[in-house]
């Protein structure tokens, strides 16, 4: 177990204390007292370590398996022991444009809070230290926890979604540039949401960007429910002056999902937009390949006629013959060059 635990600590009227080293002993003493709770910190517990844990906390077991498994969506349940919250923090690698998820489960109850994490994000020891420096909050006890865990989640999702307008912003600046609309010729230099690797054409780099706000949206989405009910009364094993709390935290997630659905948009329109793009470039090169070809087609012609190699071609006598349908294809070139400039097609 010490492997697995991060932390463990008994807090008393906002004020961490010191208990004994054993989270069963401590549970004990949290609870005889009934001023004060036990926060254990889980990190990646298996199902054979999480068996004391669920035991000793008494944690029902849809929830304990819930906890173990991982790969939750955002939720809220509530059990008669228990209250069980899975948040999913998002962190966002600006080397390589990724955006990666891991799995936070809160379990609050009777005098305990136990934090499950998966995934190398959120780390909560800074959460915990900055709880430990306002015992004016932690004095509310478990939904303290639960408070300062939600409001550093839904934190990162706005910075996340920040560094995820930026990127875009260049994203879209590269697709509008006069080069832009490579169409994947390889000549396109890498950009928002390329990568590591080979170089990747814009319509790839769109769609690739709009794979990463799809799993920041995983994150964020399925989140609003449990928050909205957080903020509201009659939620057990949660403080009830705290409705304030939580619907502070859900103003701002309501925030992060209004900037990830302007993203998913803006994504969107600007892949229109470059397909758009591209198309209309596609006929620029199809009106100058007619036209060139059409220019080429005057020569063919004349040339074709006059190498059948008949015997009687009056024209193959006279001495200016030569010269004249040179020049006549010349001036027909030319005429047909004037007449495809004059409408744009060169």
């Amino acid at each position: 177990m010490p492997a697995v635990i991060v932390d463990c600590a008994i807090y008393r009227d906002g004020r961490r204390t010191d208990g004994p080293a054993d989270f069963s002993d401590a549970l004990a003493e949290a609870r005889a007292t009934g001023d004060a709770f036990l926060w254990l910190g889980l990190h990646e517990a298996t199902a054979h370590e999480f068996d004391l844990v669920s035991s000793e906390f008494g944690l029902h077991p849809l929830a304990v398996e819930d906890a173990l498994t991982a790969h939750q969506r955002p939720k809220l349940e509530i059990y008669d022991d228990s209250l069980f919250v899975v948040l999913k923090p998002v962190r966002y690698d600006d080397e390589r444009d990724v955006v990666t998820s891991g799995e936070l489960m809160v379990f609050v109850g009777d005098s305990f809070v136990v934090t499950v994490r998966h995934g190398e994000g959120a780390p909560l020891t800074a959460v915990r230290q900055r709880l430990e420096a306002e015992p004016e909050v932690l004095k509310h006890g478990p939904t303290a926890v639960l408070y300062a865990v939600s409001d550093a989640v839904v934190d990162d999702y706005i910075e996340v979604a920040g560094e995820l307008q930026l990127d875009l912003e260049e994203l879209e600046e590269q697709v509008f540039s006069p080069n832009g609309g490579d169409g994947g010729s390889g000549s396109a230099k890498p950009g928002p949401g390329s990568g590591p690797g080979p170089v990747m054409s814009t319509a790839e780099r769109i769609y690739n960007f709009k794979r990463q706000v799809m799993e920041f949206r995983r994150a964020t989405g399925p989140l609003a429910s449990p928050m909205a009910r957080l903020a509201g009364p009659g939620v057990p094993f949660v403080d009830t002056g705290s409705q304030l709390f939580f619907r502070d935290v859900n103003d701002h997630l309501l925030h992060a999902n209004e900037q990830v659905e302007g993203l998913d948009r803006l994504l969107s329109d600007i892949l229109a937009a470059h397909l758009a793009q591209m198309g209309v470039r596609q006929n620029d090169d199809m009106r100058k390949i007619s036209a060139w070809a059409a220019m080429a087609a005057v020569p063919t012609l004349v040339a074709g006629i006059y190498g059948m190699n008949f015997k009687h071609m009056p024209e193959l006598r006279y001495v200016w013959a030569y010269p004249a349908v040179l020049v006549f294809m010349v001036v027909v070139v030319f005429g047909l060059h004037r007449a495809f400039k004059r409408r744009g097609w060169l």
